[in-house]
């Protein structure tokens, strides 16, 4: 099955600060805040939601299609998508832009304080779906707001099913524009935070808006993820790891592990238990696509955890 990624395409600059934020923010002065963190540490890789997914999907075995929008400045990541086999027909450059670029610090907490400036990504609705062909599955993850909801409009057209991810593009939509996002979307996939947010502006539980999809995931980091399907709440523990090294990229890898499981047509607990893993997998490394894993050790990774066979 073909599987369409609609989303970012970035270069995360990812800087770590040896300290607590909560140690230098002061609650009572948030209103004038104005704090410097220094990071001595700093390393510009390879991000954007789409192009995570499509490395970690790649990990399992799977052919992930791109539609996205780069600017003039995408050259490393056409060498990089080259090497590892992820086809960049629908990756479109637009003149005059920068590739969108994430500013993130990262504290000993793994907190994390985000700027992002979207250059190219703002031109996404340029792209439309029905130049990817047949798809048999979608996502749309963070993007342009115009894109975001053009392409959920254009997928529901075509009747293929799709996730909406929102992710920290959820700001953008107001309560009616979320709902019309979970009206046309299949499944959904928020974190604890977004999850909470979509509840406020769509003045909808998490519960009631499960009954409007497939199914409706959220993940607690460290708490493990919850699904939501078919009345049922399945509880999906997190899988534990030596070290902690940086959770940048986590969420995308968990979803790639639900669009294959979707795919594959596992069942929803082991759909869980898979994107749990390979967000365990690489949160074992630094940056987005860092992590290295033979689809042979994910399937022993499965089993040692699990109890079970892949797939």
């Amino acid at each position: 099955m073909r599987i369409l990624l609609l989303g970012s395409i970035a270069y995360d600059n990812i800087m770590v600060f040896e300290g607590r934020f909560r140690e230098h923010i002061l609650p009572d002065q948030i209103h004038m805040l104005n704090v410097a963190f220094l990071v001595p540490a700093l390393r510009r890789e390879f991000g954007g939601c789409a192009a995570n997914i499509a490395y970690n999907m790649r990990l399992l075995g799977g052919q992930p299609l791109i539609m996205a929008t780069v600017g003039e400045d995408a050259e490393s990541y056409y060498r990089r998508f080259d090497a590892l086999g992820i086809a960049r027909t629908h990756v479109r450059e637009v003149a005059g832009t920068y590739t969108a670029q994430a500013f993130i610090t990262t504290d000993l907490d793994d907190n994390q304080i985000t700027a992002f400036h979207p250059g190219a990504m703002g031109h996404s609705h340029l792209n439309s779906v029905s130049a990817a062909g047949e798809v048999g599955l979608a996502i749309v993850s963070p993007d342009g707001r115009e894109g975001m909801l053009q392409h959920a409009r254009e997928l529901k057209e075509a009747n293929i099913p799709f996730v909406f991810d929102p992710g920290q593009g959820l700001p953008m939509f107001s309560g009616a524009e979320l709902l019309e996002f979970v009206k046309l979307a299949s499944y959904v996939a928020v974190n604890s935070y977004e999850g909470k947010m979509l509840e406020e502006r769509t003045g909808s539980s998490i519960a009631n808006l499960a009954q409007r999809v497939e199914a409706l995931i959220v993940t607690h980091g460290a708490k493990g993820s919850e699904i939501h399907t078919g009345g049922q709440r399945l509880e999906i523990p997190c899988v534990q790891v030596d070290e902690i090294v940086d959770p940048t990229g986590c969420g995308d890898a968990y979803r790639a592990g639900l669009l294959y499981g979707i795919a594959e047509g596992m069942d929803w607990r082991s759909i869980g238990q898979l994107a749990s893993l390979m967000g365990a997998i690489k949160i074992g490394a630094r940056g987005g696509q860092n992590h290295r894993a033979t689809r042979a050790e994910i399937e022993g990774l499965y089993r040692q955890h699990f109890d079970a066979q892949l797939g």
